[in-house]
């Protein structure tokens, strides 16, 4: 599909992109950042980034999510709290991972008192389909591309941007997969309820090619942006 990127004078958006493991939330969080113009914020990604490092955060994270389990409440809303105040994020921001629950959510709120969120986007695609889309990732070591099992650019082994060699991660096994998908329904899932009855909830159907779905998120953001400032 032809795309606006870098669309002069776009409003940006503050917005949340909710969604089971594996429905796509980074694909097209990261795509609508770069048309808005607004930083993507994966909390996964950042958490990463601390394991990656060896940071005493990164150190506990690990154990966390290699058992399947959430960060706690009080490191994730630190985190946040401190990217969403960067330069880069004057103008809006894609949140992506946070919040998870309830809690946080009220949290988030209090954070962007100033400037709220303007929209909530539920990316839907069943169990089924996340499960064999996660079991077929491998993700790069070195710089964190995320690939398909089969993507004949690994065929060798190799990550053709940084030559390191992608792997199965730990929380891509299937029973933490199954792990997630469980907390994911006890505890993120009620935000659906949470956003909705404060009227910002837009469910958008995540199956179809990439254009299709990032063509459905758009349509959504551009009406709830439409008389933005």
């Amino acid at each position: 599909m032809s795309e606006r990127e870098g669309e002069p004078g776009h409003p940006g958006v503050r917005m949340l992109i909710l969604g089971r493991q594996g429905a796509g939330k980074g694909t097209q969080a990261e795509r609508l950042g770069r048309l808005c113009a607004v930083p993507h914020i994966s909390t996964g990604d950042m958490l990463r980034a601390a394991v990656r490092e060896g940071t005493p955060l990164g150190r506990r994270a690990k154990q966390i999510m290699d058992a399947g389990d959430l960060v706690p409440d009080e490191v994730m809303v630190g985190i946040v709290d401190d990217r969403l105040h960067e330069p880069d994020a004057e103008r809006g921001w894609i949140l992506d991972g946070f919040p998870r629950t309830v809690g946080q959510a009220e949290a988030l709120a209090e954070i962007t008192a100033g400037a709220p969120l303007e929209v909530v986007v539920d990316l839907a695609v069943d169990n089924a389909v996340v499960i064999e889309r996660i079991s077929s990732r491998r993700v790069c070591p070195g710089c964190g591309t995320i690939y398909r099992a089969d993507d004949a650019a690994i065929a060798d082994g190799t990550c053709p941007k940084c030559g390191g060699h992608p792997v199965l991660r730990d929380d891509d096994q299937p029973e933490a997969i199954q792990r997630r998908l469980d907390l994911y329904e006890q505890e993120t899932a009620p935000l659906v309820d949470h956003y909705r009855a404060q009227g910002l909830l837009e469910t958008v159907d995540g199956l179809g090619t990439e254009d299709e779905v990032f063509a459905r998120i758009l349509a959504v953001v551009d009406a709830r942006t439409a008389d933005r400032g």
